[in-house]
């Protein structure tokens, strides 16, 4: 294996060059080529780093698919600019009592075939997320919501509890007619976007979007979209050089610096809302050494985060200073990770934890860059005198099944979480209130279930004051900080390449745009 460091100075080139013979299991996908013919005129190309594998968000595999789903299927309410709140099939969503919320569907909101947008639509969505097994967008509600039918366009949702950022959670629930709707992700089916399906292929992560002629909204300015699985990085640069792909997302800093100088690219970069992990595996059982807080907090000495941050990532992102990122509203700063591989030596034997061995896996395109720092990881656990193994999934694969515990063990997971409403108590709530019950069908956050932590989230979850909940969720903040959930986090940018005949593509922190909003000059 190459040694990629000496010391605490790590070569990001060595880094770079460094070979995949570290331990990885590389999927087949990463051989994939790239996209061939270029757009036409009134045509977008989207090149992904991860494969799409559905139209709906049940599941939620990455951020960046959430522009192309929200172009089928829409929601009540939108996250946009500045993470605000704007509604969008709703044309009032207002909280009448401290459980009990009124809605009321737009008069003119459509789907592609004409038909209204109904209440039923609404309840029956809500039922088909809550059948769906290890669905990330379940697990940001502290509950789901109630629907009480008031007539075809007006209804109440109810909640045991109260819920005060309802009307940002309900942005994830993408709404589809209740005839067609089923518990699982749709690749196809009818949607109220500005665009329709015309081809899907979730095998290649292939699709062909065209703009939806009865579109109840704005216009769209493109009439037709290809959305295309690229894995490989080098491969989606030389297409946006050559004008085959018009769009990537989530851009290494090496590619970005790549295409930063060329006349016909531009690169979008705003600050994300999306905290990348190093999570530890909450399910060991007692007497495991990482079912120690202190063993758990001694290795996170042994990662050099700002070597990590300038040598790899080159300043396209930031350590974590909290559990949550600290654009999101209501969160804190709760601590800093540390590098000190000799006081990680010395806490980890005075914890009888010395010949420890810890497996890291990840899947391919989780962040950008991901190869790279678990390479780096690797070697910097080594000098702290811990032993490290890495195994990489291919996209698509079955690495949900490994997060759940159902397939193998592991001890570290490389894991992006993001922001998508803009609050903090979202993301607390999604990775941190993790309850016994929930744990039994494996819909924790990597088995975090420790219920004073929950109980704390909840009570402080459920207070109507923002001032308040703030308040209280501070608190719960720093308790979260000392269990020491991660070996090392950070918050990347987002950033988007894009050809320059694409213009109004206003990349959000939640690392999406509004597709519709889209239009091609030359």
């Amino acid at each position: 294996m190459t040694r990629i460091a000496t010391g605490s100075a790590f070569s990001r080139r060595a880094l770079l060059r460094a070979g995949a013979g570290v331990g990885l299991t590389l999927g087949a996908g990463s051989a994939c080529a790239g996209p061939t013919g270029a757009p036409g005129p009134g045509s977008i190309s989207l090149g992904l780093n991860r494969s799409l594998v559905s139209l709906d968000n049940k599941l939620n595999q990455f951020d960046a698919a959430v522009t192309v789903q929200r172009a089928v299927r829409q929601a009540l309410t939108h996250v946009g600019t500045g993470l605000e709140l704007r509604l969008v099939l709703a044309e009032r969503f207002e909280l009448q009592e401290p459980t009990r919320w009124a809605v009321r569907l737009r008069d003119d909101a459509r789907y592609s075939d004409g038909s209204r947008v109904t209440t039923d639509d609404v309840a029956t969505a809500l039922k088909m997320y809550a059948q769906v097994n290890g669905s990330f967008i379940v697990g940001l509600f502290p509950e789901l919501p109630r629907v009480e039918k008031v007539d075809a366009r007006t209804f109440h949702l109810h909640t045991e509890r109260p819920v005060p950022v309802l009307d940002y959670l309900m942005a994830n629930i993408l709404i589809t007619p209740a005839k067609a709707n089923r518990p699982e992700e749709l690749d196809q089916g009818l949607g109220s976007g500005p665009y329709v399906v015309t081809r899907a292929n979730r095998g290649t992560g292939e699709y062909t979007l065209r703009r939806n002629r009865h579109y109840w909204g704005t216009r769209p300015g493109v009439e037709n979209v290809r959305v295309r699985f690229v894995p490989q990085e080098s491969s989606r640069v030389m297409a946006v050089r050559t004008g085959e792909l018009d769009v990537v997302d989530s851009l290494t800093p090496d590619s970005a610096d790549q295409l930063s100088g060329l006349p016909a690219v531009h690169i979008d970069r705003v600050p994300g809302t999306r905290i990348n992990q190093l999570f530890f595996n909450f399910r060991k059982k007692k007497g495991h050494p990482l079912a120690d807080a202190r063993v758990r907090r001694a290795l996170t000495y042994a990662i050099d985060g700002k070597a990590l941050i300038r040598d790899v990532l080159t300043g396209s992102a930031r350590q974590a200073q909290g559990v949550v990122p600290l654009a999101l509203d209501g969160a804190v700063r709760t601590g800093t990770y540390t590098h000190d591989p000799a006081k990680a030596r010395r806490l980890l034997d005075s914890l009888g934890a010395r010949s420890l061995k810890l497996k890291i896996i990840w899947e391919s395109g989780e962040f950008a860059g991901d190869t790279s720092v678990m390479e780096a990881v690797l070697e910097m656990l080594k000098e702290a005198g811990v032993r490290a193994t890495l195994q990489q999934f291919e996209p698509g694969g079955d690495i949900l099944q490994w997060r759940q515990g159902r397939k193998g063990d592991w001890d570290v997971l490389g894991n992006g979480y993001p922001g998508p409403t803009g609050q903090a108590v979202t993301s607390l709530q999604g990775m941190y209130a993790g309850t016994a019950e929930k744990e039994r069908t494996r819909d924790t956050y990597q088995g975090y279930v420790l219920p004073e932590i929950t109980r704390k989230l909840d009570d402080a979850a459920s207070l109507i004051d923002p001032h308040e909940r703030n308040s209280r969720l501070a608190a719960v903040q720093r308790d979260i900080w000392n269990t020491w959930p991660a070996l090392w986090a950070f918050v990347p940018d987002v950033v988007t390449a894009r050809r320059s005949r694409v213009h109004d593509l206003n990349v959000l922190p939640v690392n999406s745009y509004d597709l519709a909003a889209v239009r091609l000059e030359g």
